[in-house]
């Protein structure tokens, strides 16, 4: 088992040595939603549960469900949250979203969050690893899936936001807009200052009224190849 921690060691994220890790991704995404204080909380592919674990450190007043359909990613997740002793803020639910209902949970949901599976089917390389494969690839879930797995389970008005490739953001905002979840903010992430944009980060609402802002970009390393001081922040508790 390796661990990491978060925040000066006062979160602490036990994931698989060689199976799938999380990435930076996903501590982006946390650190791009801004749930009201007593919001309910849909993870949509948790994986080790990182994103659910940031979200209850910062917001304490926040419930969170954390959805993973590869066990032994639920058993980790499961694990870091007992660590954490965050059981009372995160719920883990082995299963495959797409068999999830409105039943599934005690209270209405206000806030979908997913870093999905970026990746076509037979679309670059597959990593041989089956759990880094499900993770990174459409095996399981496709993007039309989570989104339309958002609009099921969101209340009216609520959010959705998700992480995704910049050269797939034609094919997102289709099936946000599709699903009746309306994109209202964009956040294009730079790998440097001269780069062309590498993910976006996108914020909908459902039921939402027309209008898009595209916000500043995201940038995340300076010119001496550091961090900038944005994403530095990111880190500090």
């Amino acid at each position: 088992m390796a661990t990491d921690t978060f925040f000066n060691g006062r979160l602490h994220i036990h994931q698989h040595p060689t199976g799938y890790r999380y990435s930076i991704d996903a501590v982006l995404l946390a650190a791009q939603v801004f749930p009201r204080l007593d919001d309910t909380i849909l993870d949509l592919g948790t994986g080790c549960g990182i994103i659910a674990l940031i979200l209850a450190y910062r917001f304490p007043g926040v419930s969170i469900y954390g959805i993973e359909i590869q066990k032994e990613l639920a058993d980790f997740a499961i694990h870091n949250v007992i660590t954490n002793k965050m059981e009372n803020q995160i719920r883990i639910v082995h299963q495959d979203m797409k068999a999830l209902d409105t039943y599934s949970f005690h209270d209405k949901i206000d806030m979908v969050v997913t870093n999905p599976p970026y990746y076509k089917v037979k679309t670059g390389r597959t990593n041989p690893d089956r759990q880094r494969a499900i993770a990174r690839h459409e095996i399981c879930i496709t993007l039309k899936d989570i989104v339309m797995t958002a609009r099921w389970l969101l209340s009216v008005k609520g959010k959705f936001v998700i992480i995704y490739p910049a050269e797939r953001i034609t094919a997102l905002l289709t099936e946000m807009h599709n699903a009746d979840i309306e994109p209202k903010k964009l956040r294009m992430v730079h790998s440097g200052w001269h780069t062309s944009a590498q993910l976006v980060i996108a914020t909908g609402v459902k039921g939402g009224r027309p209008g898009l802002k595209v916000e500043t970009p995201l940038v995340l390393y300076d010119q001496n190849n550091e961090y900038t001081e944005e994403v530095r922040k990111i880190f500090e508790p």
